[in-house]
């Protein structure tokens, strides 16, 4: 298990571009391809298709709504929210992605981006160019499962905070979503940095910021966990879990 806390930016990330054949070696993408038994021809062919992104700051956009849809991009460092703005100018925030996610995928059906999203930190991409890669995944069975699992992993996400859940089960799935999601890239599982404002994470999961804060901190003084500005610390997993269940559906 990691120690190592979310979000610190390993500089070799930001700095190597690798080449033909360590390229992969730090794209979250490409990496979940190896994981598909793909071979170094294959990878080469996906070296081909790849463009490194970035840096992006807090505050870039990587696209807007009504943006030419051309590629997909996965995060290599940093935290992307994706977001819409309503008739009335409402902001609402769709999710958050972090290192090893894709965004750009709810574009397949349509020719421009239906969602914006914006850099909450330091960011880095590797884009990919969809029409290339579609033509890549027909001949690769192990890239066209995972581009399925992705659009299928991205459905759900979506769908977990329709029900009519309380604002303690709300708050714990988003921080045991957000654990799991972290420790699935090589992030401590139990310590991590919330690198979006509270206000988006109201936003995101349907509540009033002043209950945002107001679970937080009644989180702490039960002891399920330890708040320190934005840095946190799960304590007592097994409760948080336990309440998350009704949402994540574990």
């Amino acid at each position: 298990m990691s120690d190592t806390a979310f979000p610190r930016v390993d500089p070799s990330i930001l700095a190597d571009d690798g080449d033909a054949l360590t390229f992969c070696s730090t794209c979250a993408f490409s990496q979940a391809c190896l994981s598909q038994g793909m071979d170094k021809a294959s990878l080469q062919d996906l070296h081909m298709l790849v463009e490194h992104v970035g840096p992006l700051h807090a505050g870039e956009h990587v696209f807007r709504v009504g943006d030419p849809f051309e590629a997909i991009a996965a995060v290599r460092a940093g935290t992307v929210k994706t977001y819409v703005i309503d008739r009335e100018g409402r902001e609402h925030v769709l999710g958050f992605h972090f290192p090893g996610e894709v965004i750009g995928l709810d574009a397949i059906d349509g020719d421009t981006y239906p969602c914006n999203a914006i850099a909450l930190d330091t960011v880095m991409l590797c884009r990919f160019s969809f029409p290339k890669i579609s033509v890549l995944a027909a001949r690769l069975p192990g890239l066209q499962q995972h581009l399925f699992r992705l659009l299928s992993r991205s459905i759900g996400r979506a769908a977990l905070l329709a029900g009519d859940f309380s604002a303690d089960e709300r708050m714990a799935a988003f921080l045991i979503g957000m654990s799991e999601r972290l420790a699935a890239r090589g992030f401590s599982p139990n310590r991590f940095a919330l690198t979006m404002p509270r206000t988006d994470i109201a936003n995101y999961l349907r509540l009033a910021p002043e209950t945002v804060s107001r679970v937080l901190k009644r989180f702490q003084d039960d002891g399920l966990l330890q708040v320190d500005r934005r840095e946190l610390e799960l304590v007592d997993r097994d409760r948080l879990e336990a309440l998350a269940a009704p949402v994540l559906r574990h």
